[in-house]
């Protein structure tokens, strides 16, 4: 579990836009180019996939608790 949430805030980290290292044509989101990346043969790439599932599994629940509510 302690492995789980060291990816997570790795992959968390490395979306930080700094100043205009970017440019404005950039069309694709962060997801798209990670998803891309996680297709990608390079070494270690599934881990960006992995990470992607995980992050969505706490997502759904948290939108599962949240409905239940008081």
């Amino acid at each position: 579990m302690a492995m789980l949430f060291g990816v997570l805030a790795v992959a968390g980290c490395g979306g930080a836009k700094s100043g205009g290292s970017r440019a404005g044509s950039d069309t694709l989101t962060e997801r798209q180019r990670d998803s891309i990346l996680a297709k990608s043969s390079i070494p270690g790439a599934s881990g960006v996939g992995k990470a992607m599932n995980a992050a969505d599994s706490a997502s759904a629940r948290v939108r599962a608790a949240d409905t239940i509510g008081p």
